[in-house]
């Protein structure tokens, strides 16, 4: 699995998912993309783009509990 920031110096989280799931050989990799801006249109978008989730900081222990027993199965 791949956790990522939205906003990186060279890239953003979205630019990362869309490598990620264009490559044959990483495409099954799981990406969450996590954000302290509430930007639906921005949630929706990466979440359409194939992100296994999204989630909003401070990410809590219930967030990482839900996503790994959903995830990593």
């Amino acid at each position: 699995m791949i956790i990522t920031d939205y906003w990186m110096p060279e890239m953003t989280g979205y630019e990362l998912l869309k490598k990620v799931k264009g490559s044959s050989k990483l495409r099954e990799i799981p990406v969450v993309i996590m954000s302290s801006e509430n930007v639906p249109t921005r949630i929706n978008r990466c979440l359409e783009e194939g992100a296994e989730d999204f989630l909003l900081k401070p990410v809590q222990p219930s967030d990482v509990s839900r996503l790994c027993s959903r995830v990593l199965r």
